[in-house]
C-alpha cells in the first residue's frame, strides 16, 4: 500500500486508512437511504454566472474571487436553497477538484473492493439516522450545493447524500479510530493579557489530508436569510464551520478530543458550530445551541464573545457535556483534552492527557504566554507559528509536540470586539495573514474583487518560510515517502541516502525511527537497533509513538539473541 506524501507513524496511518474508508463506504449507504429534503417551499433563481476574469465570478450580489495571497474569497446570500445553489455555482470547479482529491485518496487507502463490501453492511446501519440529526435548512442548503458536484462519483452515491455524509467524514473517522487527525491548539486572551485589553483569539487547525487538499483555502462570507451574517475558513464544498466569527463577534474553533465509539452517526460537529455562528449573540446562547444537539464524537469548542468580552470551552461528547470557564484569570487555553468538571473523573480523558502530546502543547502555550505578557495580532501569529519544544528545545520540524507542526490547513486570529479576523495563507500558517473587517464586508454593499481584505492590517509572511531550513523540511517530507516506499516494496537504499535523510531534520526522532524500520525490514538488526535507540534518546513524550518504537526495539533485541 502506498503511503502519503509525509511520513506518519503506523497508528496515524491506521487512522487515515479508516478515515478515507469511511468516506467511501458511508457514501455507499445511499442504496438503502432515500431521504431527500423538501425544497419546494424555498424560492430559487438558478444562478447565471458572469465571468470577470480567470479568478473572479459574479452572480447578483454573490461573488467568488482569488486574492494575491492565493486565498479564495466567497460572498453569498439568500435563503437556504439559494445559498446552496449560489455556493455551488460559484465554486463548482473548486468543489469538484476537492472531491477528486478526496476520492483519489480513497482509492489509495482502500484498494480492496472486498473490504469495502465488508464494511458497507455495518455502515448502512451506522449512518441510518444522521439526517434526523441535521437541521432541515442545512439539508436544503446541502441539496442546492450538491447539484454542482461531480458526475464522476455518482456510482458511489447520489450527489446530495455524498455531500451530507462528507460533512460527517471527520466525525465518523474520528469515532471509528478513537483518534484525532492531529492535535489543534487555540487560545483566547483579554484584559491584562492584551495590549489594548480587548479579546484576542488564535487557533491552528491542524487537519492534514495532503498538500493538495490545502491548496484551495476558502474564506467564506455568508449572509443567510435568517440569522446572523458570519465568516468561516475551510474548503470548497463545506457549509459547516471549523473556524469562524459572526457579525456579533461570536467566534468558534473546534479541537478534537478523546472519543468513545457511538452506536450511530448523529450531528456532525461542524454543523453544530455553524448553528452557533448563525444564531448566537453571546456565550449563553452558544451553550444552549450546543447542548441541544446530539453529537457522535468528543470535541472542544472554544467560543469567544465580543458582547461578553470573555471566552469559554464547550466540551461535548456522545454521553456528556461540560463547559470550562476560567476564574481569576483572563485567558483560556485549549489543546486536545477536556478541562471542565464534567470530565474530571473521565478515565478516557485522563488516559488521553497521560499518553498524548496534548498536555505538552498546553504547557508550551503557558510558557509562551509567560514570555509575552501583552499580546497583539502579530505576537499571536508568532505563537501560532512556533516550532520549538518546551524551554525552546529543538525537537525537529513536523513534531506533534510543537504548536506549529508544519501541516496546518490554516491558522486564524480573531479580534471579536473590532470584528477583525486574520487568515493565514500558504504554506501552512507561515504565509501572510490576510485581515478582513466584518463590519465593512457585511455593510450591505457587495464586496468588490481585491477589496475584501484590509491590507494595511495584514501580518507579514514568516521569514522561516523562505529559509534553507524550511526547504530542507520540504525535502524531508518527500524523502520520508521514499523511505516508506522502500520499506513497503523491499527496495534497497544506500547508507548515504539514509544519512542525507537524517541530516534534513536531525532533531526529530521520527527520522531515526523510520531509518530503524528500514533496516529492520532489510533484516539488518544491528543497524536497526542503533537507529531505534537514537530515536528513543529524543525525549519522546507522545506515548503511542514511543510504544511503537519500543515494540520494534523489542523485536530487534529478540532477533539479536
Amino acid at each position: 500500500m502506498k503511503k502519503t506524501i509525509t511520513y506518519f507513524p503506523s497508528y496515524k496511518r491506521l487512522f487515515l486508512y479508516s478515515f478515507f474508508s469511511v468516506i467511501l463506504i458511508s457514501c455507499g449507504i445511499s442504496k438503502s437511504v432515500h431521504h431527500i429534503p423538501d425544497v419546494s417551499q424555498y424560492p430559487l433563481e438558478v444562478p447565471k454566472l458572469v465571468k470577470f476574469d480567470d479568478s473572479t465570478f459574479f452572480y447578483n450580489q454573490n461573488i467568488l474571487t482569488k486574492n494575491k495571497q492565493q486565498l479564495w474569497e466567497l460572498y453569498i446570500k439568500g435563503n437556504p436553497l439559494q445559498l446552496g445553489y449560489n455556493n455551488g455555482a460559484l465554486t463548482r470547479s473548486l468543489m469538484q477538484k476537492q472531491e477528486k482529491i478526496f476520492f483519489s485518496k480513497v482509492e489509495g487507502f482502500v484498494p480492496s473492493k472486498f473490504k469495502q463490501r465488508l464494511l458497507r453492511g455495518f455502515l448502512k446501519w451506522y449512518n441510518r439516522k444522521m439526517y434526523l440529526n441535521v437541521r432541515e435548512d442545512y439539508q436544503v442548503e446541502l441539496y442546492g450545493l450538491s447539484q454542482y458536484s461531480s458526475d464522476d462519483y455518482d456510482f458511489i452515491a447520489p450527489k446530495y447524500l455524498r455531500s451530507l455524509y462528507l460533512h460527517g467524514a471527520h466525525d465518523i473517522g474520528h469515532a471509528m479510530q478513537d483518534l484525532a487527525m492531529v492535535g489543534c491548539s487555540s487560545l483566547a486572551v483579554w484584559n491584562e493579557n492584551t495590549e489594548d485589553g480587548d479579546l484576542l483569539i488564535g487557533r491552528n487547525f491542524d487537519f492534514y489530508v495532503g498538500d493538495d487538499f490545502a491548496k484551495n483555502k476558502l474564506v467564506e462570507f455568508v449572509e443567510p436569510e435568517n440569522g446572523i451574517p458570519y465568516m468561516s475558513v475551510s474548503w470548497p464544498g463545506m457549509i459547516g464551520v471549523v473556524s469562524g466569527m459572526n457579525k456579533e463577534g461570536i467566534t468558534v474553533t473546534i479541537n478534537a478530543g478523546k472519543s468513545k465509539i457511538p452506536l450511530t452517526a448523529k450531528t456532525p460537529i461542524s454543523l453544530v458550530t455553524r448553528e452557533i455562528l448563525q444564531y448566537a449573540k453571546n456565550i449563553d446562547e452558544a451553550i444552549a445551541i450546543a447542548k441541544k444537539r446530539k453529537v457522535f464524537v468528543s470535541e472542544s469548542i472554544l467560543v469567544g464573545s465580543a458582547n461578553d468580552k470573555n471566552a469559554v470551552i464547550i466540551e461535548v461528547s456522545p454521553k456528556n457535556f461540560g463547559v470550562y470557564r476560567v476564574q481569576n484569570t483572563s485567558r483560556v487555553l485549549c489543546t486536545n483534552h477536556f478541562q471542565s468538571d464534567a470530565y474530571k473523573d473521565d478515565k478516557r480523558n485522563q488516559k488521553h492527557i497521560e499518553e498524548s502530546h496534548s498536555e505538552y502543547c498546553y504547557e508550551k502555550l503557558q510558557e509562551l504566554l509567560q514570555e509575552e505578557k501583552k499580546l497583539n495580532p502579530e505576537k499571536m501569529a508568532s505563537i501560532l507559528r512556533n516550532t520549538s519544544g518546551l524551554k525552546d528545545e529543538k525537537i525537529g520540524y513536523g513534531n506533534e509536540k510543537a504548536l506549529n507542526q508544519l501541516l496546518a490547513h490554516h491558522a486564524v486570529i480573531f479580534s471579536p470586539q473590532k470584528k477583525l479576523v486574520w487568515v493565514s495563507s500558504n504554506p501552512y500558517q507561515l504565509g501572510e495573514f490576510v485581515c478582513y473587517n466584518l463590519n465593512e464586508i457585511f455593510s450591505g454593499k457587495r464586496p468588490k474583487p481585491n477589496v475584501f481584505s484590509t491590507p494595511e492590517l495584514n501580518i507579514a509572511r514568516d521569514p522561516f518560510a523562505d529559509s534553507p531550513d524550511f526547504k530542507k523540511y520540504e525535502e524531508y517530507k518527500k524523502v520520508s515517502a521514499a523511505v516508506n516506499n522502500a520499506i513497503d516494496n523491499k527496495e534497497a537504499l544506500t547508507d548515504e541516502f539514509l544519512s542525507h535523510y537524517q541530516s534534513l531534520n536531525p532533531d526529530f526522532w521520527k527520522v531515526y525511527d523510520l531509518a530503524g524500520k528500514y533496516y529492520f525490514s532489510r533484516k539488518d538488526y544491528s543497524k536497526a537497533k542503533t537507529e531505534f535507540e537514537k530515536a528513543l534518546t529524543k525525549e519522546i513524550t507522545t506515548a503511542p509513538d514511543k510504544k511503537e518504537i519500543e515494540k520494534y526495539l523489542k523485536k530487534t533485541l529478540k532477533k539479536l539473541k
